[in-house]
């Protein structure tokens, strides 16, 4: 059985779907016209154009990854599958609190199509949340991951353990006080939550943490039971400045091997080319040089 725990994952993510289509492209309520839907895949090849160059120039292809959407990738998939290059699908449908199937009980049919490295959920999971939505949730990941353990693909499991409003109100309303002081709790107990409910993931996909000991207790509960899976650090759309703090906590702590880190990768580059401040070659250079300053920052810190 192979063990996550000691492969370095350095990915670039860029599944992004409601809020690439309504932040970058300004489009709400609608699908996107056949013409709009060229542009949104155009700025995702952008991205991956700026991965490749970054591979080519100086990240170790073996750690490198992207995670991208058949929506509006299909084609970079099947490039990524192609080129030999680790990748990551997601199987959720975008832009809602409770995980479902993108593509409903279809779902085996597209992993199959695109063979991808790992395939990726994204899970929204409080404990102190509806409970009868944490379960139906469940039910659903568990039919998932039955299915991914059988086929032996390895599961990325990204969750996201948003505040819960009576959480908030306890802590004045407070995001930063929830991300520091009950958030790393919340999420050993999600953890928890989701392997009692038979799911089981190959690498979590999770938010940083501020503080060491917050991390340790993470990896811990992800590893539980002699489980060999690895931890990855997701970067929430935040600052560089944030993310690379959240990095450098990660990078010290057996078991976390590595990021999925997207808007703060692309998101400024792609508004400054639609805005057509710069072409298309720029846009591809600050891309990768956005990335490859997140692997350098891993790799020393990994060093220290």
């Amino acid at each position: 059985m192979t063990d996550w725990s000691k492969k370095d994952l350095l990915i670039l993510a860029f599944d992004h779907r409601t809020s690439f289509v309504e932040k970058l492209f300004g489009i709400k309520n609608r699908p996107p016209t056949p013409e709009e839907k060229k542009r949104i895949e155009e700025a995702k090849q952008i991205i991956f154009d700026g991965f490749k160059l970054a591979v080519k120039k100086k990240v170790p292809k073996e750690i490198a990854g992207i995670l991208v959407d058949e929506e509006f990738g299909a084609n970079i998939l099947k490039e990524a599958k192609k080129e030999g290059y680790n990748f990551a699908m997601p199987a959720e449908k975008s832009g809602q609190d409770e995980f479902d199937f993108e593509y409903g009980d279809q779902f085996a049919k597209h992993i199959e199509e695109f063979d991808p490295t790992y395939l990726k959920v994204l899970v929204r999971y409080n404990p102190d949340s509806d409970a009868v939505l944490n379960k139906r949730q469940l039910q659903r990941l568990k039919k998932l991951s039955d299915y991914l353990a059988k086929t032996k693909r390895p599961f990325l499991f990204e969750l996201i353990v948003p505040a819960t409003p009576a959480q908030l109100a306890k802590l004045g309303g407070s995001k930063e006080a929830y991300d520091t002081q009950l958030r790393p709790k919340m999420m050993c107990e999600s953890i928890k939550q989701i392997q009692d409910g038979g799911v089981e993931p190959a690498i979590w996909k999770l938010e940083g943490v501020e503080k060491p000991e917050d991390a340790k207790a993470i990896v811990k509960q992800a590893q539980a039971g002699g489980r060999k899976v690895g931890v990855i650090t997701l970067g929430r759309g935040e600052s560089k400045d944030k993310v690379k703090e959240w990095l450098a906590v990660g990078a010290k702590i057996p078991g976390i091997i590595g990021f999925a880190v997207g808007r703060t990768i692309f998101w400024d580059p792609l508004v400054e080319y639609n805005a057509k401040k710069i072409d298309k070659k720029a846009a591809t250079d600050k891309i990768a040089q956005n990335y490859m300053e997140f692997v350098e920052l891993w790799q020393n810190e990994r060093k220290k």
